[in-house]
């Protein structure tokens, strides 16, 4: 990726973390202009935002460093570690609006200029909704989990603002104070879900889960422009840091090439996943020699070290790629 697009993900945040401020900001008018303990809700969430925000954008800048001795494969992860902080700061946020909800219900106060207070609130969830889709639609381009992870809890808080309103409306139709705490309590708890959801996918990130849809889609790449010399591929390993991926295979040659033969080779497999796979990528590739147990499943006909007639092509799937070669 170029050195200006990853800058562009620095750009995004920062317009992220100062109009999360005007909401939070316009939010806590709202909550002191109404008294209403839903409002209060919305506005918790929306520190969060702001905290996350600088968390993000902190870990943005330092993942745009470039590898060095002490991190070798670069400073990517550190977009893992601030997602999970904002993943355990938004459970937190859900638990403490609970607990206000639960406070309010027995100790009810009055609610004052409710109309004013749900058309901030209305305004501030379509702002955190056009910003979330900004951050998302930017994540998935330049491949920031912490971008992706931001704009989905912005969007999250766009839905609980949705239903934060239409429950607002009804209070404000019904007068039942009782109706403010119950609305704080089920946001609280979607608040809660969405930090689970946001902690559950950047952990798995962290532990290097595989993740095998793009391995699915590597092997179809590898199988469609195999090269006959490819005999086989085998331990394939893909690992996620940051914008960048870092690949690993064994891949089996003829065992009667020269060493410039098969670099050729294991550069032509790196240049054909590529050209294909939209992403900065760093290779390893480990080259094997060939051996007569192979001969049957070998395509190189006019092989003159055959040991064995042709049977059939194995087929390359995710169970065969990540396999352990045996040789």
């Amino acid at each position: 990726m170029h050195v200006n697009d990853k800058r562009i993900k620095l750009i995004v945040q920062r317009r992220i973390v100062f109009f999360s401020v005007i909401i939070f900001i316009a939010k806590i008018g709202a909550y002191h202009l109404t008294n209403s303990v839903g409002i209060l809700t919305d506005a918790l969430e929306s520190t969060v935002n702001v905290a996350t925000g600088f968390i993000s954008l902190y870990s943005i800048s330092v993942a745009l460093k470039p590898r060095d001795i002490d991190h070798p494969f670069g400073h990517g992860k550190i977009e893992s570690i601030s997602a999970s902080i904002e993943g355990i700061l938004i459970v937190l946020a859900g638990l403490v609006i609970i607990f206000e909800a639960v406070k309010r219900l027995y100790n009810p106060r009055e609610i004052e200029q409710l109309d004013i207070g749900i058309l901030i609130v209305a305004v501030a969830g379509l702002l955190n909704y056009v910003l979330g889709y900004f951050s998302i639609k930017t994540g998935e381009k330049h491949n920031s989990i912490a971008l992706v992870a931001g704009g989905k809890h912005l969007q999250s808080d766009t839905y609980s603002t949705i239903g934060l309103v239409v429950g607002l409306g009804v209070l404000l139709l019904t007068e039942k104070a009782w109706l403010d705490s119950a609305i704080a309590m089920l946001f609280g708890s979607i608040i809660i879900y969405t930090g689970y959801k946001i902690l559950k996918e950047t952990t798995s990130n962290l532990m290097d889960e595989a993740d095998f849809k793009l391995l699915s889609d590597m092997t179809k790449i590898l199988w469609e422009n195999r090269n006959k010399n490819w005999i086989d591929i085998s331990n394939l390993k893909l690992l996620k840091y940051g914008d960048a991926y870092h690949i690993d295979c064994d891949l089996t040659l003829p065992w009667y090439m020269n060493i410039a033969e098969a670099h050729k080779e294991g550069d032509e497999v790196a240049n054909k996943i590529s050209e294909y796979f939209p992403y900065p990528i760093d290779f390893t590739i480990h080259t094997d020699a060939c051996n007569s147990k192979m001969c049957k499943n070998c395509s190189i006909f006019d092989c003159k070290f055959r040991a064995s007639k042709f049977e059939e092509e194995t087929i390359w799937t995710i169970q065969n790629l990540i396999k352990t070669a045996v040789i």
